[in-house]
Parts: C-alpha cells; structure tokens; sequence
C-alpha cells in the first residue's frame, strides 16, 4: 500500500515539474492587447481578454467570474488608467501589486479624480494629455511586444528561449507588413480623411496620411452644434473626402452630418473584433487598418 501511494506522490511531483507553458494565465484588458501578447506568448499560453467585442473599455462593468479571472492572473497587460477606468480602483489593491503591466501613464491631473469620480465620470483622455490609443501604431505596438516579452521572462515555468525566438519573428513580420503598408497607402495622395474619433491618429500619422479632421473628441458624448458645422465646411472643402467609421459608435448622427455632401464612407474597427486571437493577429490586424483606408480610393 505504501510503496503504491510513494509511487503516486512520485508521479504527482514528475507531473507538476514538467507543467505544460499553458497553465501560465495571462488577461488583457482589450482585444489589440491580446494580439501583441500573442504574439510573443504564442499560441499555448492562455490568454484573455476582458472587455468583449461590441463593448466600450471606457465604462464597461465586469462580470464576477472576470473579477476572479484577474485574481489568478499571473500577468495583466492594460493600456493604461485614462483608458480602462473602470479597472483602475480594483487593479490599485495590493494583491495586484507586480501583476500589472500598464503602457501608459495616468495624466497627473486626473488621476485624483479618476478614484473620485470612476462611476459617474467616463473620462477618456481625448484633447488632452497623451492619446491613449498606442496599438494602432506598429512602432508603439513592437515597444509593448517588447514590454510583454521583459514581463513574461520573469515569470515561472516559462520557456524564454521560445519568448525571444516570437519577439524576433514579430518584429521581422510586422517591419515587412509595415513596408507592404506604406507602399499600398501612397496611392491615397489627395484623398482627405475624416475619422469617428481619435483612434486613427496614431495610425495616420505613422503613415503620413493627410488625417483633415475628426468628428468627435470623446465618444462618450455627441459633439456640438459648431464643432459638427466645423467638420461639415472642412467636408465641404476638402478632396475626395472619406469618412472612416467605427463599428462600436452610434451611426445615425454621422449620417445626418455627411447628408446630400459627396463622402465615402469606410469602417475600421480600433478593437480588433473580428480578428483571430492568433500569434499572427496583430499583423492581420494593421492590415485590416490599411484595408480599410484603401476603401477610401476613388472607385
């Protein structure tokens, strides 16, 4: 009897050395985060995602079961406490301390009264401060591969060696993707584009795109009377204007602002909805942007 259990405890202790990378529980706040941790984590690594598809991260409310997700992480990738401010007071508790990786900082002025204020304030850092929305930017996106790959190293059980080889490819995918990129964009030279709201920036900018206005500065709310006659004139004004929509925002005020003026309309979705959670979903992902702006191309 005693040799067997020996036997048993000797089986049980083999099993828990050779632990599979897979038991390794990573959360992310948003689905573009979960494609850049995949791609370094790979493909094994058990990697979630909190707010879901069709949500806000600005004022989503979780669920009990994605509490105790968070509380048996052993990582968690957050863009940051402008963005996800519905995570800020329960990510500031001490079992979470060293768990937390955020790529952004808070802007210091609204940091007291993001802890005031989280239930009746969506705040979201548009017009001021740094704009929060980095994973559009392939630069940006490889700094925080890089951040995920330092964070992931200190964890146990974990295969580094494997870590650096995902990094390596990652970057050599996204340089040729970028190169691909840039090359299909030149044809957008004279058409004007108009964003939803400042999630394309960073794109637009890395891109040397002519980006002639946005519609709204936060979501959250409708934008006024002058700033909609604003765009409208700019609309009015500009060359072979395109309007790139987001799937996640309400559709019928733009309608009646682009009313009887000649623009195209595209979508592009900043959360990666529809996009395989894969170690090669972040490059499908800003090839998905660019699609999207290719749209724009007079037909």
């Amino acid at each position: 009897m005693s040799f067997s259990k020996t036997t048993l405890a000797l089986g049980l202790a083999a099993l828990v050395s050779t632990t599979p990378v897979s038991a390794t529980n990573i959360v992310t706040s948003i689905k573009p985060i979960e494609l850049v941790v995949k791609a370094i984590a790979g493909d094994d690594m058990n990697v979630s995602t909190i707010v879901p598809p069709g949500s806000s991260p600005h004022n989503y409310s979780m669920k009990p079961s994605q509490r105790r997700a968070l509380e048996q992480a052993d990582a968690i990738f957050r863009v940051g406490p402008d963005m996800e401010t519905f995570l800020n007071r329960l990510l500031g508790g001490k079992e979470f301390a060293g768990k937390v990786v955020a790529f952004t900082e808070a802007s210091s002025e609204e940091t007291e009264a993001h802890h005031e204020h989280e239930h009746d304030h969506h705040h979201h850092n548009h017009g001021e401060g740094e704009d929060p929305h980095l994973w559009v930017d392939p630069r940006m996106a490889l700094d925080m591969a890089r951040t995920v790959h330092a964070k992931l190293s200190t964890l146990d059980g974990i295969n580094t060696a494997e870590l650096d080889a995902n990094l390596e490819r990652f970057e050599q995918r996204l340089n040729a993707t970028e190169q691909r990129i840039k090359a299909s964009l030149g044809q957008l030279d004279g058409t004007s584009l108009f964003a939803y709201h400042s999630a394309l920036e960073r794109f637009s900018e890395h891109y040397d795109l002519d980006l002639a206005g946005v519609l709204t500065l936060n979501p959250e709310l409708s934008p006024g009377a002058r700033h909609i006659a604003d765009v409208q004139n700019k609309l009015r004004a500009s060359n072979q204007p395109c309007l790139l929509t987001e799937p996640q925002f309400n559709r019928q005020w733009w309608r009646s602002i682009t009313e009887g003026l000649n623009v195209t309309v595209s979508t592009w979705d900043p959360l990666a909805t529809d996009i395989a959670s894969t170690a090669n979903g972040y490059i499908e992902f800003q090839q998905s942007i660019a699609d999207a702006v290719l749209e724009c191309l007079p037909k």
